[in-house]
């Protein structure tokens, strides 16, 4: 690629006419009927969302989040045509191995705040935001999938000066990271990747699975009918969801929290059991207040449109299972990938970097220090 680039400094400045339309629309919200003990059998409750929502408006503090956010190094810089912000955080051995780390949906940047500290003593740490999520922004064009990510996260480690590196990554992130190891493996020295790459193949009856292995088939099974229309809906209608979302907080707020309590900790009940409440409020923040609901649910668009069959990659590879919610078998993430390491956790969910740091910092930290 180009080397002409520049990476420019940047600091998040979010203008306070924005936080006063935000409260605004918060306390001017249209709220919808509900069926009588309906629980969260149709999806989050209007009580749960109104004491959320007045939550947002008056208790939550963006600002102290923007603050947590400056406090580390952040630059954009466009490859592919499209402007690319991350976080650059420098670990202070000097010959620390760098580690790229990339989020999924519906996450962002955000969800990396409680590992940043306890991993940049081991490791360099880049964490860009995909395209289309937060303040890289919309695409600019089509065609932003998994892969093309990917190849633009082995520019972006180049422009750094980084010859050889680790990637991680969960959701989006894991597919990301894989997608990265394929593309540069002379580069990748090991992947790590929460949650799995692969979907089970095998059925819930099959004999040869554990108990372990069932209940994920049937986790799989229960969400897919259940909870498993937004798959559908972004993969195929993104621009007609975020007419919605982006004109409405509370839309935007209610479709985040129903999939943070679809795929967090079973032990946990409420979403805010699971994640910080005031985490989960910045993480929803950053899409409001980016406009980037429809862009970020066009990733599922672009990678249902460029889907084949994947790849073998014979880059090291570790997995990582949160309770039943991580639904990957070992058989077939060991068809599918190089795995040297295999973790599976009694505590957290899909989202293990906002439920689970400790865990997920000690299980990177442990795998890649072979890679060091």
């Amino acid at each position: 690629m180009d080397d002409d680039f520049t990476l420019r400094p940047f600091r998040i400045e979010i203008p306070q006419a924005a936080l006063d339309d935000l409260r605004e629309r918060l306390v001017r919200t249209r709220w919808p009927s509900e069926t009588e003990g309906q629980g969260w059998g149709r999806g989050v409750p209007v009580g749960y969302l109104k004491e959320l929502a007045a939550y947002w408006a008056d208790g939550y503090d963006w600002r102290a989040w923007e603050s947590r956010l400056n406090a580390h190094p952040q630059f954009t810089t466009e490859i592919d045509g499209q402007d690319i912000h991350f976080l650059h955080v420098r670990s202070e051995n000097a010959d620390a191995l760098p580690l790229i780390l990339t989020h999924g949906w519906p996450g962002s940047v955000v969800e990396f705040l409680e590992l940043i500290e306890p991993l940049a003593r081991d490791f360099h740490l880049v964490i860009p935001s995909i395209p289309g999520f937060g303040f890289s922004g919309p695409p600019r064009g089509a065609g932003w999938n998994s892969q093309r990510i990917a190849r633009a996260w082995a520019e972006l480690m180049r422009r750094l000066g980084y010859e050889r590196y680790g990637a991680q990554g969960g959701d989006f992130g894991g597919g990301i990271s894989r997608a990265l190891g394929l593309i540069a493996p002379q580069n990748v020295v090991a992947v790590h990747v929460n949650g799995g790459t692969t979907y089970p193949s095998a059925a819930e009856d099959d004999v040869t699975l554990t108990e372990r292995e069932r209940a994920r088939v049937r986790r799989m099974h229960e969400f897919m009918a259940e909870a498993g229309g937004y798959l559908a809906i972004q993969s195929t209608r993104p621009q007609t969801l975020a007419y919605g979302l982006t004109d409405s907080p509370v839309g935007q707020l209610s479709w985040i929290v129903d999939k943070i309590r679809d795929m967090t900790d079973p032990a946990k009940e409420l979403p805010h059991e699971a994640v910080d409440r005031d985490l989960l409020l910045t993480d929803v923040t950053l899409y409001w207040l980016t406009g980037t609901a429809g862009s970020s649910a066009a990733l599922y668009y672009e990678d249902a449109q460029a889907w084949s069959e994947p790849e073998v990659s014979s880059v090291p590879t570790a997995v990582a299972l949160f309770t039943v919610q991580d639904i990957a078998l070992r058989r077939d993430e060991e068809k599918a990938n190089n795995v040297v390491r295999w973790s599976d956790f009694e505590r957290g969910g899909h989202f293990a970097a906002m439920e689970a740091p400790d865990l997920l910092v000690d299980d990177v930290r442990a795998f890649f220090t072979d890679y060091r």
